[in-house]
């Protein structure tokens, strides 16, 4: 008899891998605590795919001979610890995917960046010529993708909630873009159990791959010390990173060293503003000259690349009044990220589900550049006392539309309203993409 697969959550995950293992000849069964959309039920039905929502039946989950477990599901759950008691195989969706298909795989972690780098490493390899697909944590799911059509190289963003459950996974080039605290409540708070499972991506590298990585990143750079050991370290910074690969920038432009070779790349007409998108833009360079894109390639991509929808996005410009959109900043260092870039006085949209945040790291950056701040959540009693040593006017709202008419109020000429909130957005949104949107529709009704 085939083996029973369970699926556990049948959002892009668990629908990707409920169809990549029925049509390699599983029995599937997919179990999702939640109501499973109209669409899905419809596919599972056509492919003959067993499903139950809105509960878990453990019984008939602990049949299985391995489970896929989607990322949004804790692993500290009951559910989890009933499976692991029995001592079935959990894997993550992007094990099972991996073990499916033998093409090149990129793949790009970090507690920020992730998603610009992933997106301009695609853009730059899609513009080559080559047969690549942009999958993961950013869209459509890793085996989804392989089920509907197996490209040659998969770019593949990942988070640590996909990294917790791999076995054998390995990315023939991985890169991790900067390691801060972020998610720990489903880390026990523990910072150095996130640290080590953002650096799973290389646990399985060998002599003949390579890990790309932020080198100005201390955590990071101690990390790799610590847990990279036999993959070929590619250093990427502004500190002038050593090693026989390496990225760094000056003078206007990325220089690539590999070994003898040395290439320069002009980021005069580079589209993106701040200092952490020219790190992205030294990340996505390293890979695309490893897979030999050529030097115009590059150039011409860096020049057309544009930024990702929810991060640094301008939105509209109002009475000389910049409106920006940052609802992908979900912890505080893609905030201090955003808060860098700013070129004049900003009016600070934030607040929402805190997930362990130490604020105090922003206020150097408060004190220089912020003149108010807008809180938007349910509770915004940490941002409040965080910041109103630094910052004269504090305003706390509970929707989007009044926090955009109130930074609207407080604005002047040349200063900047940017939601950057630094949390979590599922208090009063169904995620940053649905703040973000509700941000620029408000804006638009100025």
């Amino acid at each position: 008899m085939k083996e029973l697969v369970a699926i556990l959550g049948a959002g892009e995950s668990g629908r990707g891998a409920a169809i990549l293992a029925k049509k390699v000849g599983h029995r599937v069964f997919v179990s999702d605590s939640n109501k499973i959309s109209k669409q899905t039920k419809l596919l599972f039905r056509k492919l003959s795919i067993d499903y139950e929502e809105n509960h878990h039946s453990i019984e008939k989950i602990l049949k299985a001979e391995k489970i896929i477990k989607s990322p949004g599901i804790d692993k500290n759950s009951d559910l989890i610890a009933k499976i692991k008691k029995r001592g079935i195989d959990i894997i993550s969706e992007i094990e099972f995917g991996f073990l499916q298909t033998d093409s090149k795989i990129i793949g790009v972690t970090g507690s920020n960046g992730k998603t610009t780098t992933s997106t301009m490493i695609y853009h730059i390899l899609k513009k080559s010529g080559m047969d690549v697909a942009l999958v993961g944590n950013i869209g459509k799911s890793f085996s989804g993708s392989i089920a509907e059509q197996n490209h040659q190289i998969y770019v593949l963003e990942i988070s640590s909630f996909q990294l917790d459950n791999i076995k054998d996974f390995c990315a023939d080039i991985s890169v991790i873009t900067s390691i801060s605290p972020d998610h720990l409540d489903r880390y026990n708070y523990d910072f150095d159990e996130y640290i080590k499972t953002k650096l799973k991506i290389t646990l399985n590298q060998i002599t003949n791959q390579f890990l790309i990585f932020n080198s100005d990143d201390r955590e990071l750079k101690k990390a790799v010390k610590k847990y990279a050991q036999s993959v070929i370290k590619f250093p990427y910074g502004f500190n002038s990173p050593k090693g026989e690969f390496n990225t760094t920038a000056k003078n206007k432009s990325i220089i690539v060293k590999e070994k003898k070779n040395i290439n320069m790349y002009d980021t005069l007409n580079f589209s993106l503003r701040g200092r952490h998108n020219l790190l992205n833009a030294m990340a996505a360079v390293s890979v695309a000259r490893l897979l030999k894109v050529s030097n115009k390639c590059i150039r011409d991509s860096l020049i057309s690349f544009s930024n990702v929808e929810h991060r640094l996005e301008e939105v509209l410009k109002i009475q000389n009044v910049t409106y920006i959109n940052d609802s992908k900043a979900t912890n505080v260092n893609a905030t201090f990220y955003a808060l860098e870039s700013m070129e004049g006085q900003t009016v600070w949209i934030a607040g929402g589900i805190d997930k362990g945040n130490n604020y105090l790291e922003l206020l150097p950056l408060v004190r220089e550049k912020v003149k108010s701040i807008v809180c938007i959540g349910l509770d915004n009693e940490k941002i409040i006392e965080s910041f109103s040593p630094v910052v004269d006017v504090l305003v706390e709202t509970q929707s989007m539309s009044e926090a955009v008419n109130i930074a609207h109020k407080l604005a002047n000429k040349k200063d900047y309203v940017l939601l950057s909130p630094a949390c979590a957005s599922f208090d009063l949104f169904k995620n940053f993409e649905d703040r973000g949107n509700q941000f620029k529709k408000a804006v638009r009704n100025l």
